[in-house]
């Protein structure tokens, strides 16, 4: 298998995504009346209809983005022929993404996603109050060079590495004050350039551990199942099937790296040359030319895309 499949993360929802899927496709509708069942309101609603303000808020944009990419999943199986137990070598999914892959994966069900991926969005956010914490990108610096930066940056603070996403581009977070002397220290140091990114709190570092807790309270009251594929782990870049293990690691995801380029890297080096970005945007295709030579990312998000996914994959099996 030379497939893996990926769902993108936060940053990638906009308002009117997988609208077209659910009014061509009645398996792409169903996937989103099972969400709104099971958060007991229209998150619908506010997908399809905005505003973005509301979308944006993590809390929806964390369900709404699994919505959307096991929606769009379940259109390419009925339609495409798309199978993961049978075409994916790995899944992977970018933060938030990771559960929308364990869900792909017949890991975790629809409705507990949705319900667990409301509960760290609603984590997330209360974890750090606003304003104390940030997040800032790093371009033109390897991830190496970006760790130095960050903990020169910390002087007793927290200050950490939070996305490692691959051609040159790692994005730091912690306290504000010292997010803030990365950026000036960045400049230095030969980066491209480094800048504040518009988030309403630090994710993926040492400040999320209240976000981190709650979610091992809610983690432990929810069946895992064995993956159909192996799913390549954020915190490990590596790929993991046993059930308690990945119980482990999304608790581990909330304050740790998500290690993207190495799991892209270790993917395209167990024979991946496909990578089916399944869901929202194009974010995790424009990534993975920049970390894997030679491998192709396709975007699967709407009507259009089914009918190339489907000769992607054919490619891929026949390679």
């Amino acid at each position: 298998m030379t497939a893996a499949f990926t769902f993108p993360g936060q940053g990638s929802q906009t308002v009117g995504m997988g609208k077209a899927l659910a009014e061509a496709f009645p398996a792409a509708k169903a996937v989103f009346d099972e969400v709104d069942t099971a958060l007991g309101e229209k998150l619908t609603a506010v997908i399809w209809d905005g505003p973005a303000e509301t979308l944006q808020l993590t809390e929806n944009a964390q369900p709404a983005l699994m919505a959307v990419s096991i929606a769009t999943l379940r259109v390419l199986e009925i339609e495409a022929g798309f199978s993961v137990a049978r075409d994916a070598a790995f899944v992977a999914g970018h933060s938030l993404g990771e559960y929308s892959a364990l869900a792909a994966a017949g890991s975790l069900s629809i409705a507990d996603t949705a319900r667990l991926l409301r509960t760290r969005g609603l984590a997330m956010q209360k974890a750090v109050p606003v304003g104390v914490g940030a997040m800032a990108a790093l371009l033109g610096l390897d991830y190496e060079a970006a760790v130095a930066v960050a903990d020169e940056a910390a002087q007793g603070q927290v200050c950490q590495a939070a996305n490692d996403n691959g051609g040159g581009q790692v994005v730091v977070s912690g306290d504000k004050a010292a997010v803030d002397r990365a950026v000036e220290i960045a400049k230095t140091k030969g980066a491209r350039r480094a800048m504040l990114l518009p988030v309403s709190a630090p994710f993926h570092c040492k400040l999320m551990q209240p976000a981190a807790d709650a979610m091992a309270r809610a983690l432990a009251d929810v069946t895992i199942n064995t993956p159909a594929a192996p799913v390549v782990s954020n915190v490990l870049a590596a790929p993991i099937t046993d059930p308690d293990e990945i119980r482990r690691r999304l608790i581990e995801q909330v304050t740790g790296t998500v290690r993207w380029r190495e799991s892209v890297a270790y993917m395209a080096g167990h024979g991946v040359t496909r990578f089916f970005e399944i869901g929202a945007g194009k974010v995790l295709s424009g990534l993975v030319k920049r970390i894997a030579d030679g491998a192709v990312g396709v975007a699967v998000g709407g009507p259009n895309d089914i009918e190339p996914a489907r000769e992607a994959l054919a490619a891929a099996r026949s390679a």
